[in-house]
């Protein structure tokens, strides 16, 4: 029988491009808040070019957030720090305009529609979704964190390519940066690294081939494929195809909070419902389930049900309760589809209330995940990304 093959392409980018630093700055401001009171409700946008910075959004809180200042702080962290790379975090303008949540949808939060109309007792059932949608998760067993092959190498890369400007391993790189792998696959299993795209911003003055290319090559690409365990001779290798990549970050492009969804989840192997993460509290079910989805859909690889699975929840504002729960397994399955997610809603509480409370959500926990993913992380111990439920849900579905 002939395995059918194919070539699928993810990308990243570093946490110095503008729509990344727009995340990084979103989620900073969302953390300040929930450190100081944990049930703040936020939702905040940034927009940032050329030396300005503009955040807008709804906030009910009791916590203070000197804003401005952590908006520079960020700044300065991505690297940000002198008009020499096009933009200063100490001397930029940063706007301000940020209001109050809006009673109407504070009140489907508040009390829900199985509290307000169905009379509820349970206490889960008090917090509605703060609005309706409908979000994925997806696992497979291409990686042992269970990501897909083509976004978890083209992170990795991202990853390396500011580590190796902020020990000074190449210290002649900005933080602007992206990163794109085209893996090919036999049927659903990744076998060999075909292209490997990286373009990165850099001093001027640089040789581009004798000098960037050559470093990139040795102390960025090669160190992760070492690790891959696919064939990954003589990839094409396409670094800075455009050559000079002097002006980057915000002097290039503006920069907008959610713009990069596909890059935040599985490059593009899953679908996407469209809510952004970053800049918004968990009881924004666009952040919350989305991260439940990522949590279920990986105990369900973890427990052997199937090897790849998608699963769509959906949601009606101001409802505790799901509308909608799917499951897709493409063929991988072990049991049949049905069973999967009749065990799911057995082990998996999906009420918002319920979701925040077994991930506890109430945290500070959301500025690291605003660049590089926010699926995968295993080196930041990230709740959903727990395999606890697999043997539980191992067995409800095989009951």
């Amino acid at each position: 029988m002939t395995v059918h093959r194919s070539l699928f392409t993810s990308e990243s980018v570093t946490e110095g491009h503008p729509d990344k630093m727009c995340d990084g700055i979103s989620d900073t401001i969302l953390d300040a808040m929930l450190a100081a009171d944990p049930h703040s409700r936020v939702a905040v946008e940034t927009l940032i070019t050329t030396g300005q910075v503009h955040v807008a959004g709804e906030v009910t809180t009791e916590a203070y957030a000197d804003i401005p200042g952590l908006v520079r702080q960020k700044i300065l962290d991505i690297g940000y720090d002198s008009s020499d790379k096009g933009f200063d975090g100490n001397s930029c303008g940063v706007n301000v305009a940020i209001d109050a949540q809006s009673p109407d949808i504070a009140q489907g939060v508040d009390t829900a529609y199985e509290s307000r109309l169905e009379n509820a007792l349970d206490d889960l059932d008090k917090q509605g979704a703060g609005d309706q949608g409908l979000m994925f998760g997806y696992a497979c067993n291409d990686t042992p964190e269970l990501m897909p092959m083509p976004i978890a190498l083209a992170h990795r890369l991202s990853r390396r390519l500011t580590e190796a400007r902020n020990s000074g391993a190449i210290d002649y790189l900005r933080p602007d940066g992206k990163t794109q792998v085209t893996i090919e696959y036999a049927g659903d299993k990744p076998v060999r690294l075909d292209t490997v795209v990286l373009s990165t911003q850099h001093a001027d003055g640089i040789d581009l081939d004798k000098t960037l290319a050559v470093d990139v090559v040795d102390k960025v690409i090669t160190p992760e494929i070492a690790a891959l365990g696919l064939d990954a001779d003589e990839p094409r290798r396409l670094i800075n195809p455009t050559g000079r990549f002097v002006v980057g970050g915000p002097m290039g492009d503006a920069g907008l909070t959610g713009r990069k969804i596909i890059v935040d989840t599985y490059g593009g192997m899953a679908r996407h419902g469209g809510g952004a993460f970053s800049g918004k509290d968990p009881s924004k079910v666009d952040r919350s389930a989305a991260y439940a989805m990522r949590w279920v859909a990986k105990n369900v690889v973890a427990a052997g049900l199937a090897g790849r699975v998608e699963i769509q929840v959906a949601y009606a504002i101001g409802k505790a309760a799901p509308v909608g729960l799917f499951v897709e397994t493409f063929g991988t399955e072990a049991v049949a589809p049905e069973r999967i997610r009749d065990g799911i809603a057995e082990v998996f509480d999906l009420r918002p209330a319920a979701i925040i409370r077994d991930l506890d959500l109430l945290r500070p926990i959301y500025a690291p995940t605003a660049a590089y993913g926010h699926f995968g992380r295993e080196e930041l111990d990230l709740p959903w990304e727990r395999t606890d439920r697999a043997a539980a849900l191992k067995d409800a579905a095989k009951a």
